[in-house]
């Protein structure tokens, strides 16, 4: 177990390094000089120089990547150019917005890939297998914005149901908050909930062939001991590994959403960066992004090493 568990931190501090290589020069590529940003087009070629100076932009590349990768690892960011604020404090402002909607969306997407790929593997052919493979196939062909420029006509504009923009914390009361992220935690759940529904049919299916479930049925055992209590723990390694990296994804992948509901998270800060050229807000929100799924994929390792015996006896291979 322990060897099992060095193996997995260990490929998370390499990938993390590998990562953070590549954020920093990608964004290095970004066209753009950022002391010419921060200083404006009237600023004299001295005054630019004392900048680039300042901010170390000066020095070879691997003297840059040395010094900010320093800097990551006694958590300073840097500051951004454009909201003349650090980058750890916009961060923590803006990620109860993304979590938020990663929790609610995840939650939705668990409740009824378990639900609907429970019951399509053991009815199988039936109706509501049949709706579960059509969810599969919309949820993975329909645009995101497509889906949320629906939402917001009709459950939005028409119903007026629920808000199609801004974001109440939940310090305001969890009714609002919930209300408020419903459209864009649906629209996040309806992307990645065929995967998780086929996930956890297509494991079902496996379990309920396995010799165990023979013995199961012999004993006279009832059927909902059966699926639920042998089939579903045999059969959740396969979907808490796809809820984890979806889990993660989202976290990462809200910018769309957060933009076509005008929420402010770090998806929607993100574009911001991008736009606006702010290199140091840019690297510091992937590189804080990619911690946070680094840590959260090795969470979920670790979580399927106690779900699967085989691997916490160190009898599968690792």
């Amino acid at each position: 177990m322990s060897n099992y568990i060095f193996k997995r931190v260990r490929s998370a501090i390499a990938v993390l390094f590998v990562v953070s290589i590549i954020t920093f020069l990608i964004v290095k590529l970004i066209p753009g000089d950022p002391a010419q940003f921060i200083l404006g087009t009237d600023a004299t070629p001295q005054a630019l120089a004392d900048m680039r100076a300042a901010l170390g932009l000066d020095q070879p590349w691997y003297v840059q990547y040395f010094s900010w990768l320093k800097d990551i690892l006694h958590f300073n960011l840097g500051r951004s150019y454009i909201f003349g604020e650090q980058v750890s404090v916009l961060i923590q402002q803006r990620l109860p917005v993304t979590m938020s909607l990663t929790l609610f969306s995840m939650t939705i997407v668990v409740i009824f890939s378990v639900i609907l790929g429970i019951i399509s593997a053991i009815k199988k052919n039936s109706p509501v297998d049949y709706f579960s493979r059509i969810i599969m196939q919309l949820g993975s062909a329909l645009p995101s914005f497509w889906i949320g420029m629906l939402l917001i006509v009709y459950f939005g504009l028409r119903l007026r149901a629920f808000p199609v923009s801004g974001f109440v914390p939940a310090s305001a009361g969890w009714s609002a908050h919930i209300h408020s992220i419903v459209l864009p935690g649906t629209v996040l759940a309806i992307a990645e909930i065929g995967l998780a529904i086929r996930t956890v049919r297509t494991s079902m299916l496996g379990a309920l062939q396995e010799d165990f479930m023979d013995m199961a049925r012999v004993n006279g055992l009832r059927n909902r001991v059966i699926y639920f209590k042998y089939a579903l723990r045999s059969a959740l390694v396969a979907p808490v590994n796809v809820w984890g990296m979806q889990f993660a994804k989202l976290i990462g992948g809200t910018a769309v959403v957060e933009t076509v509901f005008a929420l402010p998270g770090l998806g929607r800060l993100v574009v911001v960066a991008v736009e606006q050229r702010d290199v140091v807000l840019l690297q510091g929100i992937v590189m804080f992004v990619t911690i946070l799924v680094i840590l959260i994929t090795l969470a979920v390792d670790i979580g399927i090493m106690f779900i699967n015996p085989r691997i916490r006896l160190g009898t599968q291979g690792e």
